[in-house]
């Protein structure tokens, strides 16, 4: 062979080769020194989840911008078993996680799971009752369960309320199936057993829901607790801020309600509106009745993260629309309620109940009369919302009833507040004119067989005399009455009564109770016999007759405005999360108009003027700057007990402003209610006169 060919072919082999190994180097460099930052990243396993962000909830603010409740920061752990790994690793993460829940004393939710928390363990099932019974029907009626052995247990559940003790399952027997179910480790303690199987349970539950993978663990941690959670780098255990309510008052518990999570037996009722399983709703009150408004909508954002955990991107998801599913915060509900007035009634009716010598409970209603706005709203004996879960099992058991909202859902015999219904009905059927005088003898002797007295003759024998409809109103003479109701007639009674929104919702927007319009329908209902006799009883307020509060209130504000029936309501306005925007201002409505002449109405009023002035009650309301119109009234209840008390008010009497009930429960008296009556009323004109003189002063003078 040429030795020169040779060497030129080795020369050729030397520069390919050397060329090759120069383009391997120069890949070499571009993948390791180039771009070797973004090479390694990529070998980095990435794990992205959706995360759901907790919109904050709209605070509640009084009619004139106080604070009532308000949002305050806190932490809660949720748990996303994506991050978890398998069944193993699951159960040791929890079981660390408990371990520390226990030790910092840290309560977690697992409601949901049919055995008892406490040893010795029983099916909670049988314990709680129907609630959780029909609970888990549901449950078993839409999921089907992964283990045969769990669903065999719990179907026994789904016949009646109370299985026969010997088909009765065993805590013990259900423990043990389900241990072998979630591949619990044999050496377990029963306690560690029970805990670790009602977290599984809870997130079996959520499994099913396949919206929703996140569970509320625990909520209100503090940061012993977060510190012990990070140093242990539990996966799947996430430490998120949240909001919970915090009240600004200790008065209008009634009024302000609760939140917490929804409840089993909501569920279906929220799942349609679109909410999560976990969020927190209004439970009752305000929050609950204006929960659209207050609700923010929480945001869904997807988290990128390594294989250490380390997040890498974030980014909000977008809906159908392209829109962005960031969190919108809830509106500011305003209430109609002063929270000056609201406190001073509450205090008023707390410095007075007790010290009268029977009574057990009272409550006090004060409404605008030219727009049915609540101003405030008191019941006695009252609560504080902010310790209501410390306090709950005692509270609960007190024969007084604190948690009873007597203003909107007790509901009492209005007695003698009754009779201005009464007088209107007959003057305007013209039974009766402002002129006419009935005499009053003691008893009442139209009927033979059922004569029924006048309070003044039970006392001591007296009369009233000739009375005609004012001086009838201010003394009280049921004799009058009596009368006028049995022309009347029971029919057009309960027709006026109702006109006045008597036994009729009022429109609050809270629960409240209907109360009764006596009537021959009513006491037939009830398995009694309407006699013709007892129409006179119902005109002065008797026989069935029974009403909230809160209607007398707005009958007695009907009245000093005329006519005008308005709806009763607590929601003032709705604004934006940043206050810039009023969302809904709620306007007065009218549900009916009562045509009443002008002097028949003075006829009415001008009585109710005179009790204050000369009657009964003038002693109370002499120093009050304003001149007030009102009616007391008393019902026995029974032959036993004290009566009950009522009193009902409006004022200025000139010109109206507000209407005014008040009810004690054993209150013997109404007319013992007239310094409650006088003693809010004042604080309100008070008020309203320091705040027009602050207006005065601070104008300009031309």
């Amino acid at each position: 062979m040429d030795v020169h060919r040779l060497i030129r072919r080795i020369g050729t082999l030397v520069v390919a080769f050397s060329l090759f190994l120069t383009l391997f180097a120069s890949a070499l460099y571009q993948i390791q020194i180039v771009d070797g930052a973004e090479y390694a990243a990529r070998l980095v396993q990435k794990v992205t989840r959706t995360e759901t962000v907790e919109a904050a909830r709209g605070e509640i603010y009084d009619r004139k911008g106080r604070v009532l409740v308000y949002n305050e920061l806190s932490y809660q752990v949720i748990l996303n078993t994506q991050l978890m790994g398998g069944e193993e690793e699951i159960n040791t993460t929890l079981l660390s996680l408990l371990d520390l829940c226990r030790t910092f004393g840290v309560l977690w939710h697992d409601e949901a799971f049919p055995i008892t928390r406490e040893a010795p363990y029983r099916t909670a099932l049988t314990q709680v009752g129907g609630t959780a019974r029909s609970r888990f029907q549901k449950l078993l009626e839409t999921m089907k369960w992964e283990d045969e052995a769990i669903l065999d247990f719990l179907e026994r559940f789904q016949e009646d309320g109370t299985p026969p003790p010997e088909e009765e399952p065993s805590a013990d027997d259900l423990i043990e199936q389900m241990r072998e179910t979630f591949q619990m480790d044999p050496a377990l303690s029963a306690v560690q057993a029970r805990d670790l199987l009602g977290v599984r349970f809870e997130l079996l539950l959520r499994k099913k829901d396949i919206a929703r993978t996140d569970y509320l663990f625990a909520e209100g941690v503090d940061i012993n607790f977060i510190t012990a959670v990070k140093e242990a780098g539990l996966p799947g255990v996430l430490i998120t801020p949240t909001t919970v309510r915090r009240y600004a008052t200790p008065y209008a518990a009634h009024l302000l309600g609760r939140t917490g999570q929804i409840e089993k037996s909501d569920w279906e009722a929220y799942q349609a509106k679109g909410y999560a399983m976990n969020e927190i709703v209004g439970r009752d009150g305000v929050e609950k009745a204006f929960e659209d408004y207050l609700r923010g909508i929480a945001g869904v954002r997807a988290v990128e993260t390594n294989s250490t955990g380390k997040v890498v991107s974030e980014n909000w998801l977008t809906n159908s629309k392209g829109e962005e599913m960031a969190p919108r915060p809830g509106g500011h509900v305003f209430i109609t309620i002063d929270l000056e007035l609201q406190a001073a009634v509450e205090d008023i009716l707390a410095a007075h109940i007790p010290a009268m010598k029977s009574a057990e409970g009272g409550a006090a209603v004060l409404i605008d009369v030219n727009t049915g706005e609540i101003l405030a709203s008191a019941s006695y004996p009252s609560f504080d919302l902010s310790t209501y879960s410390e306090q709950f099992n005692q509270l609960k058991d007190d024969p007084l009833t604190p948690f009873n909202n007597r203003a909107f859902q007790g509901i009492y015999a209005p007695g003698s507040t009754f009779k201005m219904v009464t007088a209107i009905g007959g003057l305007e059927e013209g039974i009766i004119t402002p002129q006419t005088q009935i005499l009053d003898t003691g008893k009442y002797l139209y009927y033979r067989d059922y004569q029924p007295r006048c309070w003044i003759y039970r006392q001591g024998g007296g009369t009233h005399g000739k009375q005609n409809v004012s001086q009838a109103i201010t003394n009280s003479c049921n004799v009058f009455f009596y009368d006028v109701g049995r022309r009347l007639g029971i029919e057009k009674l309960g027709q006026y009564a109702r006109l006045f929104g008597l036994g009729e919702p009022t429109g609050v927007e809270l629960p409240e109770k209907n109360g009764v319009v006596a009537g021959p329908g009513f006491t037939e209902s009830i398995g009694g016999t309407w006699q013709e006799g007892s129409t006179l009883p119902a005109a002065i307020g008797q026989e069935n007759n029974q009403f909230t509060p809160l209607q007398l209130a707005n009958y007695i504000a009907t009245l000093a405005n005329g006519g005008k029936h308005y709806s009763a309501h607590l929601l003032h306005c709705v604004k934006s999360p940043d206050f810039s925007t009023v969302l809904y201002e709620r306007e007065p409505e009218l549900i009916n108009t009562i045509p009443i002449d002008p002097k028949n109405l003075e006829a009415v009023k001008s009585g109710m003027l005179a009790l204050t002035q000369t009657g009964s009650t003038a002693r109370s309301f002499q120093n009050l700057n304003v001149k007030v119109g009102a009616k007391t009234g008393s019902v026995q209840v029974t032959g036993a007990t004290a009566s009950n008390a009522t009193f009902v008010a409006f004022a200025p009497y000139d010109n109206p402003e507000v209407a005014l009930a008040v009810v004690v429960e054993k209150g013997e008296a109404g007319a013992k209610l007239a310094n409650i009556a006088a003693d809010i009323l004042a604080f309100y004109f008070r008020t309203e006169e320091a705040a027009e003189s602050a207006v005065t002063e601070n104008t300009l003078i031309q």
